[in-house]
């Protein structure tokens, strides 16, 4: 079995640790740390401003201090040695684990997985949303799995947008400007010991990009950098921003990231058994590796079928807007000089990529990457048959439904861990066939759960109050205000959380529908609710962003009186506290445009209760005991009318059900009926809705099939090499 994968680098700028603490670099240049919080408290023992500045442990191990104080901590250097020798053992070989078990001998090279955007930890901000935390939860999944695996992105060194919010409700957008030597990354050097660069041909010149890692556990990651003195000044900027607004410009980002990509595997001498595309911006993966086969002097029919054997393609929603497609001129234009000598036809390549409107004008990447892939997934159930019904003219076999899992490491709260630690849990090892601990959730005594529950609503309402200060401070607020601003979010009130992207279609203000009736719900004297938002819309997504503003608006109404809050800046550290701190998730997608969604199983793994329309995972997750559901699977093709009854239910769900049964307690001051839905959330989602579910079902049906095609045609192409 390929244990891992080693990738050479440079060594890190930085000051020498003294010999007894040199363990803190691999602490500190490997995302472990990311989801496992005792590695983060000793950071933060160490130098406390360092961490709450920076929130990664990088910049803490390159500065030049008196180490004596921390060597002459008994407790601290113990605890350093405990957690570096825990590392290790995960480091080692990761026998035993679930890959290893079951199909340890069946891939001798790694999955490549390529995807535009990572959500390793809120300090790398190379994300946007939902698709990049996928992402990076499927990578700490692979590691803690041992799959042989290696991650394909781009180092975005200006990110995604940092979302401040004025008084007026407008979002603003800013961009921030990420130094590597301040992350957990290194330079990847190549063959000759220097600094590895690959280069991408594109009109009139060769594009160079520098390669980092990020090691993610047992997974390298490799992040693809355009701003290197190499390139002209006009090209360094191709990967500074996640989700660029100009067409041409994003074009030559998944130019860099497909071709690029698969140049770097190459230089690494890494090669892949299955090839993974997560969404189509990597689709010019697919056209490179076409092109070194015909380079090799195979037929173009021949290399297209080649490389459709061991690609799979993930696609993530029936949204227009996820699926990218680009003027075919404007592809002819830039992919030109990529093929120029090899034989390839890039007519063909734009026909592969003709879109189900048959439009010759428009190239579009997901169409192609189903022609291009010999399976594909569409990411819950109901998901799949809304892509197989809006696919069916492109594939010629139907898109499995592998529904999304998020890592539970790195979304359970502290106090809600040590409940599952309590039943024997390895939350690093999650096996249903060896230790099924979420069966034993309704063992956990009330008094416990809810107590655990109640100090992750506390660390919300801490963690909000100040972000509020700070955001109301901004806008001149009233010191006056500012202090009422110290009491909000009370623990023991009702807590309802809707965090996502403020798409027009999840629509964020359906709760906003009777507002008077919601008044009421809210401000009852002995039963008050309160209701927290964030969330953050496209800089292009006009609407979006009007929905963020009317939600602000209302948010600051005397009639709501201080029962509705939004939060800014919407990340994964605030993801963190609301998924572990409210007590109802509220979802409210126009069915059925959510493709998954995984918010709401983060925080059903907390032992929130969901309240959701029946799209996306929560169809196939919704059991009855488990939560609620808002309206039934039938849709009337009358928005108007759909929004307006899903109101209704809502209402309804909120005044009889929701709200009676929270602050029904016994003589001791518990919610024992609140609490057996809590239990059901936590013991009907922990397991089924993970990524270790759902890579075991990636693994058998994809990974291992794509790499049998590969292993057959090696087989092969060696016999005829024999016989000839």
């Amino acid at each position: 079995m390929l244990r891992r994968i080693d990738i050479p680098t440079l060594p890190p700028q930085g000051v020498r640790l003294p010999p007894q603490l040199d363990g803190l670099n691999r602490l500190a240049y490997n995302a472990y740390w990311m989801w496992h919080p005792r590695v983060r408290v000793l950071f933060r023992r160490i130098d406390v401003g360092s961490w709450l500045r920076y929130r990664n442990p990088v910049p803490l191990v390159q500065v030049q201090r008196d180490w004596s104080e921390i060597l002459d901590d008994v407790d601290l250097m113990a605890e350093y040695r405990t957690l570096l020798d825990g590392f290790d053992r995960y480091m080692d070989n990761g026998a035993g684990h679930w890959f290893d078990r079951e199909h340890g001998e069946q891939l001798d090279g790694p999955v490549a997985y390529f995807c535009a955007e990572y959500g390793l930890h809120e300090s790398l901000g190379i994300y946007s949303g939902g698709l990049g935390v996928l992402a990076g939860d499927h990578l700490k999944a692979a590691s803690d799995m041992a799959i042989p695996f290696v991650g394909v992105g781009l180092f975005y060194r200006h990110g995604y947008f940092r979302q401040t919010i004025d008084a007026d409700g407008h979002q603003e957008h800013a961009y921030p400007d990420f130094d590597p030597r301040l992350l957990p990354l290194k330079r990847v050097a190549g063959e000759d010991g220097g600094p590895l660069r690959v280069g991408v041909e594109l009109p009139g010149r060769t594009v160079w990009c520098a390669v980092w890692l990020a090691e993610v556990g047992r997974v390298p990651l490799l992040l693809l950098d355009t701003d290197i003195p190499d390139n002209d000044e006009a090209d360094r900027p191709i990967t500074h921003i996640l989700y660029v607004r100009g067409r041409e410009m994003r074009l030559h980002q998944e130019m860099v990231l497909g071709v690029g990509g698969t140049r770097a595997l190459r230089a690494l001498g890494i090669q892949p058994r299955a090839w993974h595309l997560n969404e189509g911006h990597s689709a010019f993966m697919l056209v490179e590796r076409t092109r070194e086969l015909m380079v090799g002097g195979l037929a173009q029919d021949a290399a297209f079928e080649q490389v459709k054997r061991n690609a799979v393609f993930t696609i993530h929603t029936p949204v227009s807007a996820g699926n990218e497609r680009f003027d075919a001129a404007l592809v002819r234009r830039l992919a030109a000089p990529l093929v120029a000598d090899s034989g390839l036809d890039l007519e063909r390549v734009i026909e592969r990529g003709r879109g189900t409107d048959n439009d010759a004008g428009q190239f579009d990447m997901t169409a192609f990457s189903l022609r291009t892939t010999n399976g594909a997934n569409a990411v819950s159930h109901l998901h799949a048959e809304t892509a197989n019904a809006t696919w069916s003219g492109v594939v010629d076999q139907p898109i499995l439904g592998i529904t999304n899992g998020v890592h539970p490491p790195s979304w359970i709260g502290g106090p809600a861990r040590a409940l599952y630690e309590m039943l024997g849990a390895d939350l690093d090892n999650l096996d249903a066939a060896t230790k099924p601990f979420w069966k034993d959730v309704g063992k956990i005594p009330d008094a416990q759960l809810w107590e655990a529950h109640r100090r992750q609503k506390l660390e919300l309402a801490y963690f909000s109050r100040r972000r509020l200060q700070n955001q109301f401070a901004r806008h001149g607020e009233a010191p006056m205000v500012l202090e009422e601003l110290s009491e909000a979010l009370d623990p023991d009130v009702l807590t309802i959380g809707f965090a996502r992207r403020f798409a027009t279609y999840k629509r964020a203000s359906l709760i906003f529908s009777d507002e008077d009736r919601l008044a009421r719900i809210l401000l009852n004297a002995e039963r008050p609710v309160q209701i927290v938002f964030a969330g953050k819309a496209h800089p292009a997504d006009r609407p979006g962003q009007r929905v963020i503003q009317d939600i602000f608006t209302k948010s600051r109404a005397p009639k709501f009186d201080h029962r509705v809050f939004v939060l800014e800046d919407y990340d994964i550290r605030v993801g963190r506290y609301l998924v572990s701190g409210v007590d109802v998730w509220l979802n409210t997608p126009r069915r059925p445009l959510e493709a998954s969604g995984t918010s709401g199983m983060k925080a059903a793994m907390n032992g929130i209760i969901n309240c959701s329309i029946l799209d996306g995972w929560w169809d196939e997750g919704y059991d009855g005991t488990n939560g609620w559901a808002i309206g039934s699977r039938e849709t009337s093709p009358d928005e108007g009318a759909q929004d307006w009854a899903d109101s209704q239910d809502l209402y309804r769900l909120l005044e009889t059900e929701i709200v009676p049964r929270y602050y029904e307690r016994d003589a001791n001051g518990i919610p024992t009926r609140w609490l057996e839905m809590m239990k059901a959330s936590m013991a009907t989602i922990v397991w089924e809705f993970s990524t270790s579910r759902m890579l075991q079902e990636y693994v058998e049906q994809l990974y291992l099939p794509a790499a049998e095609n590969a292993a057959a045609r090696l087989a092969a192409a060696r016999q005829a090499s024999a016989a000839s």
